[in-house]
């Protein structure tokens, strides 16, 4: 329901000293998700939580229930106040690097469990820009949930998350009794910071020894090919009783295909971000609200082509037209050095393929049409290219942006509006009653 998406392009911001209520259902989707904070650059100062979505109890998991579980809200994190980094990036500057990490908000947390349990652990990254590598001493951990998906259960001594992804993953407490060491470590940064907790068991009288689990050799080669390990469980459930497989995405002909080409150009000597050449900027009128009351020159639908160009940068507030039920074929294409995060709100999609240096149709062959998990953030590697395919099944105004807090703030993102030209309460809820307005909206009545 993207009336209750919460971004600036779908809800006009909370007023100080004022409170908003969203009401959402938590119906087609289980796994690890978190909220945070979407205006000005207010994430950096925190405020973010998770939401664990459990399946309902008539619906099977593809695992035994764990004793329970832990969740692991992991990112980067700056000493300098997010107003300040604000204005920094306001003023043309960049985001400073990372002043260190950080485990549920602390440098130093622990996790307690029985000998022979086995528990969940929902990971999730929360952090502004960075890459994470995260490792158990002495433990494997078995993948079972990746952003709602049920996927093949493959054992792994790390794990890369990279900006705003989740995971579920059990533990088993198999080794003798003490504290071992868990590590989160950056990854793709000129150098690294980490952070350490301990995973404790409730009958050990020995602290953690030894120094903590290395960072697995490499660091491009290895993250893909860990990524490329990821595939749907296609014979389990999700949310829905019917198996994952059972949508045949593969068989499907996408109705449109883009290349969105992510940049950093300057702007009259500041820094931006951008999408094929367009960077974003966020209207005083919810583009949600502007297109419902049909409020002209707030935004536009044709600044962003389908494909990059070597045209001028522009700004504009830009909307990607689409209809409902189309299917799409995006690929996302990293020309520069560091790996980028993109994600879509109101959506989850086929991550199919992806590789090095520049995309072309000929790349289509290496698509997995058969077992492509589905999430709503996927990793676009350096210098590489990534694809997926997207079943425009929920009609609204949703906000594709670069997961990078600072990359979107200046620009990288755009609006995707899913439209039927049939009105109808099957295709999208009505606007709620609490429905704020703002700048051109203001006085307009439902």
């Amino acid at each position: 329901n993207s009336w209750q998406d919460g971004v600036l392009g779908t809800n006009c911001p909370i007023p100080p000293n004022s409170n908003f209520t969203y009401k959402f259902q938590t119906k087609d989707q289980i796994g690890t998700y978190n909220y945070f904070p979407s205006t000005a650059f207010h994430k950096a100062a925190g405020g973010f939580g998770a939401i664990n979505v459990y399946a309902r109890p008539r619906i099977p998991i593809p695992y035994l229930l764990p004793v329970s579980d832990f969740t692991l809200l992991i990112g980067d994190w700056f000493k300098t106040n997010h107003k300040t980094l604000q204005q920094r990036l306001d003023s043309g500057g960049v985001l400073p690097f990372p002043d260190g990490m950080l485990i549920n908000g602390q440098t130093q947390t622990s996790f307690t469990g029985d000998q022979g349990k086995t528990y969940m652990l929902r990971i999730s990254n929360v952090g502004l820009s960075s890459t994470f590598n995260f490792r158990i001493q002495g433990h494997k951990m078995k993948v079972v949930e990746v952003e709602g998906s049920h996927v093949i259960q493959n054992d792994y001594e790390s794990l890369d998350v990279h900006v705003g992804q989740s995971l579920s993953l059990l533990v088993t407490l198999n080794q003798p009794p003490k504290d071992y060491y868990i590590v989160a470590s950056t990854r793709f940064l000129r150098r690294k910071l980490n952070v350490t907790g301990l995973l404790r068991y409730s009958n050990s009288r020995v602290p953690a020894s030894g120094a903590p689990p290395p960072l697995p050799p490499g660091e491009l080669i290895w993250s893909m090919r860990q990524a490329r390990t990821f595939r749907w469980n296609l014979t389990a459930n999700a949310a829905r009783p019917n198996p994952q497989g059972s949508f045949h995405y593969g068989k499907i002909k996408p109705t449109k295909s883009f290349v969105f080409s992510n940049s950093a150009p300057l702007i009259n000597g500041k820094q931006r971000y951008a999408v094929n050449g367009v960077s974003y900027v966020n209207s005083e009128t919810p583009v949600k609200l502007a297109d419902h009351f049909n409020i002209a020159g707030v935004f536009s639908t044709n600044a962003i082509q389908s494909v990059p160009s070597n045209s001028r940068v522009t700004v504009a507030t830009s909307v990607v037209q689409a209809s409902l039920h189309d299917f799409l074929e995006i690929v996302f294409q990293n020309s520069e050095k560091s790996v980028q995060s993109w994600h879509l709100d109101g959506y989850d999609f086929w991550v199919v393929g992806f590789g090095s240096g520049q995309w072309t149709p000929a790349k289509r062959r290496l698509y997995n049409l058969g077992d492509a998990l589905t999430r709503h953030t996927t990793q676009v590697y350096p210098n590489a290219w990534t694809t997926i395919l997207l079943s425009l099944d929920n009609q609204g105004m949703w906000n594709m942006r670069s997961a990078r807090w600072d990359r979107q703030y200046l620009g990288q993102q755009f609006y995707l509006k899913v439209w039927d030209p049939v009105k109808s309460l099957a295709n999208e809820y009505n606007p709620p009653d609490n429905l704020l307005r703002c700048g051109k909206a203001v006085g307009r009545h439902l």
